[in-house]
């Protein structure tokens, strides 16, 4: 019998094989451990819905709803990085404070919060590997129909 098969054997008979990990796994681990839900935002959110600050629009109309990266810079000049924050669903502990990068997960245009915002919050943390920015979508958007049903 080869040897190497032989050893390959015996480590399989006390389980103690050790297979490469993909590439790219631990980077993937690291990147989902550093983002979190930012509650705050969440909690914005809800109160948005509350006070009927929300457009109920439709899947697919985010890429023209989303503020563009002008506006983001002019709503930082103005209010500040706490305030932009709120309007963001995730935090990325990776980078710093006081940086746009910081910030995933966008969800209203600094006015409202939009449907189809979610909606793609909900898709891209799936997507990605984030499920509890997923199920904050996923509990915002419920807020919404039922806000709706109410009116």
């Amino acid at each position: 019998m080869n040897p190497k098969w032989s050893r390959l054997a015996a480590l399989a008979l006390v389980g103690v094989i050790i297979l490469p990990l993909p590439p790219g796994w631990a980077d993937a681990r690291s990147r989902n451990n550093a983002v979190r839900l930012n509650v705050t935002a969440f909690e914005h959110a809800r109160q948005l819905i509350g006070q009927g600050r929300f457009v109920s629009d439709h899947k697919g109309l985010w890429k023209t709803d989303q503020p563009s990266a002008d506006k983001e810079n002019e709503f930082i000049r103005v209010h500040g990085f706490d305030e932009y924050a709120k309007w963001h669903l995730a935090v990325d502990e990776r980078h710093a404070e006081k940086t746009k990068a910081r910030y995933k997960f966008p969800y209203g245009d600094f006015e409202n919060l939009h449907r189809c915002g979610l909606l793609a919050v909900k898709s891209r943390a799936r997507q990605r590997g984030y499920p509890e920015i997923e199920e904050a979508a996923i509990q915002l958007l419920r807020l919404i129909e039922k806000e709706k049903a109410t009116r």
